[in-house]
């Protein structure tokens, strides 16, 4: 039986280390939307690929815009 080959994902690379003239800004709600799921959770790290540090200013700039009714808590809710 031959050996297997390992696949290696590739790696992700933070968005905003790579581009420096994007900026993390709680007003700017059309980049924290891609962020943020159809229900209104806040995407992790491990899979959209941000550094600790970005996805920290991410966090606080979405909660920022949350809080003054920029962005909405949650998705659309249905009756």
């Amino acid at each position: 039986m031959p050996p297997k080959k390992r696949i290696f994902p590739r790696q992700k690379v933070c968005r905003f280390c790579a581009d420096k003239s994007l900026v993390i800004d709680y007003k700017e709600v059309r980049t924290l939307r891609n962020f943020v799921t159809e229900r209104g959770k806040i995407i992790p790290s491990r899979i959209y690929g941000n550094c600790a540090k970005h996805q920290r200013k991410l966090t606080d700039a979405i909660k920022k815009a949350r809080q003054i009714a920029l962005m909405p808590y949650t998705g659309p809710t249905y009756l």
